[in-house]
């Protein structure tokens, strides 16, 4: 089917995908009639329509932080960086710098300790409401595995009586 030629044989492919040649008015492949350039020799011998991908190698990850950069980076930042000011409760407009004066801080303090505190509490309550739930799960699990047996049996039994009877 290959025409003789420039190139020989192996130089000649199907030309679909390449410009349209060799292709007949009802959409089959031919054979080209004209010997194929280097560079699309080149692209045939890769696999035409190649969709593997390339590995892209990249870059190594750099070494993660030492602790000593770690607390030399918080120790550095401000007290306004977003970083701590971020969860903070926004009580008025002015509580983001220190108070100046020495009550003031004892003040905040004191607000922000009992703030921990309450915080401490609703964890610890919801840690053990979490528990509790826990628990009814498993219990109601142990019924239902026990629910489960029980209907199997039934059925086995009633399959047995309608296959005696």
């Amino acid at each position: 089917m290959t025409s003789g030629g420039a190139g020989g044989g192996g130089d000649r492919k199907f030309a679909s995908g390449l410009g349209g040649r060799g292709h007949t008015p009802t959409g089959s492949r031919t054979v080209c009639s004209e010997p194929l350039s280097a560079p699309v020799r080149a692209q045939v011998r890769r696999g035409m329509g190649s969709k593997a991908k390339k590995r892209v190698v990249l870059p190594t990850r750099p070494a993660p932080p030492t602790t000593e950069q770690i607390l030399e980076d918080v120790r550095g930042a401000r007290a306004e960086d977003p970083v701590f000011t971020a969860l903070a409760p926004e009580d008025s407009p002015g509580s983001s710098r220190r108070a100046e004066n020495p009550e003031a801080q004892r003040e905040q303090l004191y607000q922000q300790s009992r703030a921990y505190v309450a915080t401490n509490q609703r964890l610890r309550q919801a840690g053990d409401e979490l528990r509790q739930r826990c628990e009814d799960l498993w219990q109601a699990g142990q019924e239902l595995e026990q629910d489960v047996v029980q209907v199997k049996q039934v059925a086995l039994s009633g399959a047995s009586t309608t296959f005696s009877g």
